[in-house]
This record gives C-alpha cells, sequence and structure tokens, in this order.
C-alpha cells in the first residue's frame, strides 16, 4: 500500500492509498498522468478541540504534547472503495507521518473484520 494524503483545490486533506492512474500516449510513447486511483479515501483534519501551536524557527514541540485527528469517509453517500481522482483537482500529494499511518491502517482493517 501506498498510503499519502492528498491536499486538494477543495481545501479537503484526503489520505488513502493513491496511485497514478496513467495513460499512453500512441504518437509520442510517453505516459500521462489521466487520474489517481484514491482506495478507501477519508479526509483527515485536526481534532476541532486541539489548540494550534506555533513555534517559532528552530523550535521543536514537546514530546508528551499530543494532537488529535479525526478521520470523515471522503463522500460518505457511496459505497465505492476506489475512487478516480483527476489529476487537475490535486494540489499536491505526500508522505503522513508514521502515526496518521498507522491510525489509518487501523481503521481500515478494523473495518474489513
Amino acid at each position: 500500500m501506498s498510503i499519502k494524503i492528498a491536499l486538494l483545490k477543495s481545501g479537503e486533506s484526503v489520505v488513502a492509498d493513491i496511485t497514478e492512474k496513467g495513460q499512453e500516449e500512441l504518437i509520442s510513447g510517453e505516459n500521462k498522468i489521466c487520474g489517481y486511483l484514491f482506495k478507501n479515501p477519508y479526509i483527515v483534519d485536526l481534532a476541532s478541540d486541539q489548540e494550534v501551536l506555533l513555534l517559532e524557527e528552530g523550535e521543536t514541540p514537546s514530546e508528551d504534547r499530543n494532537v488529535g485527528v479525526n478521520f470523515t469517509p471522503w463522500i460518505c453517500l457511496t459505497s465505492d472503495e476506489v475512487m478516480l481522482v483527476k489529476p487537475d483537482w490535486v494540489v499536491t500529494i505526500v508522505t503522513p507521518i508514521e502515526e496518521i499511518v498507522k491510525l489509518y491502517e487501523e481503521m481500515i482493517d478494523g473495518q474489513s473484520s
């Protein structure tokens, strides 16, 4: 699995197993990205009851600080598990911190049981 967070033009941060869906061009022989496949997508955001910590350059947060996150199904009125997202809707795709990956995988594994 390739767990990533995609920031969309809508402002949503979507965590999912994200893969590129390519389309080969017959003329040039190049592969173009025609979309991204989001498997089991969830909106991930900070829990609303968490305070935001601003740090000065060079400062690091204390180790005992916990930050809560919420996972909300993305497009919750569908039973589809895989969705194609056009590349012009994706601002960037990043690798989440280990804790987010662990929480996401636990949630997905718990749903399949």
